[in-house]
């Protein structure tokens, strides 16, 4: 008998941004299934139209297509158990619904929202957590038929027992049983026609042949109500993988409304889209060995969700920002060039500066690309600078030594014709050599005099070639002027 095609889903609401948690839920189904050539299945479940955003699905195409995690069916698509949004949908929930109320495993309820608000101001007068009384229950066929007949606005509710247990098994947090008294009777369908969330996809995955179902350790709680709907439809029941939270710091989960980057975020402050999605995949999971640069085809070899980790992963935005540093480094200089770019405009506006140099000499420097402004807008314009930075102590300068030195070095640069870096660095060597006194002496006063910056991505040869002979002369003259003062 051959094996059951892994079959795994990404069911996003269309509520905005794609947020970090988001996107590990969509990696993680796609690797559970991509691992065993399975299919990966996008299902858009916007059933709380209160909660729809404009353009938001968008978002979620985007980022599927960007992180390369590309869906077998959707709503894009297609595929053999469509429509994939769950709106197109509404029909047949209710259906499925009404079969479970058949089965007494769901009833009728007509309560007004004031009785429903009455039951929980009793719930929190009393401390307790609020759970519908089954009033509705004991209606009469025929009281049930008089208020459909009559309009009265209704919802349907699943009927959970009030004695016994429920047991439900977890990839990660193993078998947990919970008892029924704590279990709510909660709406199936609203009174509006739609689902709720917890129905629909119950529904969804099994019309769907989904095989294992990712999602939030937040939903463990849910999880006996989905079982007991599975068993009471006498459907089989997915293998559950709920994953960890992802934490900000020990005490607070990583939230937008926090201000906390979503994906979108991330790559508009300069990150790499590989080495986010690399990064997002060890939150919660490591691959056996020490190698934590991982391309996508490396996750879907080596990902088994049996090893996901129980306890909260802590979102480090330093490991992060190393992580792309490694990606950055592995670029062509054309591949960053090309990303750099962007982030040269507005901050070198001189047409002279050869932009691809700089691209050479700040590409092992950066580890993020909303760094490159602040590190290269020397080049167009020298900031204004504290004589304080001659001073170094290594080198053995300060603001007299410096003075001494740049005086000495100017007529040696103006001197130089052939303006390139080969002859700037061979003239102002051999100047070094004949003075007899260490290289920083010299050096450093001069980068420092033609940056204005205690850190640069080059050193002063590198600099003067790039801004050219008569900025360079200019600026080593502001700096003699600052140091006369």
């Amino acid at each position: 008998m051959a094996a059951k095609e892994i079959r795994t889903r990404f069911a996003p609401s269309p509520t905005g941004y794609m947020h970090i948690g988001n996107l590990r839920t969509a990696l993680y189904t796609y690797l559970i299934a991509k691992h065993e050539d399975g299919k990966f299945i996008l299902r858009i479940e916007d059933t709380d139209q209160e909660r729809y955003v404009e353009d938001a699905l968008a978002v979620i195409y985007k980022t599927l297509e960007m992180t390369g995690l590309k869906h077998d069916e959707g709503p894009d698509i297609g595929g053999p158990v469509g429509p994939y949004v769950q709106s197109e949908r509404k029909g047949l929930y209710l259906d499925y619904a009404k079969k479970l109320v058949e089965k007494g495993e769901a009833y009728y309820c007509f309560c007004s929202k004031e009785r429903l608000d009455m039951l929980k101001t009793n719930s929190e007068t009393l401390k307790r957590p609020f759970k519908y009384d089954k009033h509705c229950l004991h209606l009469s066929k025929e009281e049930i038929e008089e208020k459909l007949n009559a309009g009265v606005p209704y919802v349907i509710r699943q009927n959970n027992p009030t004695d016994g247990s429920t047991t439900f098994d977890d990839v990660i947090y193993g078998r947990i049983s919970v008892d029924n008294s704590e279990l709510d009777d909660m709406i199936l369908i609203k009174s509006d026609g739609y689902p709720t969330y917890n129905f629909a996809n119950v529904v969804d995955d099994h019309l769907m042949g989904i095989t294992h179902v990712v999602r939030g350790n937040e939903y463990l709680s849910s999880a006996p109500k989905y079982n007991r709907l599975y068993e009471a439809f006498d459907w089989d029941v997915p293998t559950y993988v709920h994953c960890p939270p992802i934490m900000k710091d020990a005490h607070s989960k990583l939230s937008k409304r926090n201000g906390d980057a979503s994906f979108q975020d991330l790559i508009e402050k300069g990150y790499l889209k590989e080495a986010v999605l690399n990064y997002i995949a060890l939150l919660g999971w490591n691959p056996e060995g020490t190698n934590e640069i991982l391309s996508l085809q490396d996750m879907i070899k080596l990902f088994d969700y049996t090893h996901i980790n129980k306890s909260p992963a802590v979102f480090d935005p330093v490991k992060l920002k190393w992580m792309n540093g490694e990606y950055v480094r592995k670029l062509s200089l054309d591949e960053f060039h090309s990303l750099a770019l962007p982030y040269y405009k507005g901050v070198i506006t001189k047409e002279n500066i050869d932009l691809k140099k700089i691209s050479e000499l700040i590409q092992t420097r950066i580890e993020i690309f909303s760094d490159i402004p602040e590190m290269v807008d020397f080049f167009n314009e020298l900031p204004d600078y504290d004589i304080e930075m001659y001073t170094h102590k290594k080198m053995k300068t300060n603001p007299e030594v410096s003075l001494e030195s740049l005086t000495k070095s100017l007529p040696v640069i103006e001197n130089i014709e052939d303006w390139n870096l080969e002859s700037i660095e061979n003239t102002i060597m051999n100047y070094i050599k004949d003075l007899g006194v260490k290289n920083g002496i010299v050096l450093w006063p001069l980068r420092t005099a033609l940056s204005g910056k205690k850190f640069t991505p080059g050193g002063a040869f590198e600099i003067a070639d790039l801004i050219g002979k008569e900025e360079s002369i200019k600026r080593i003259k502001i700096g003699i002027e600052k140091l006369q003062k």
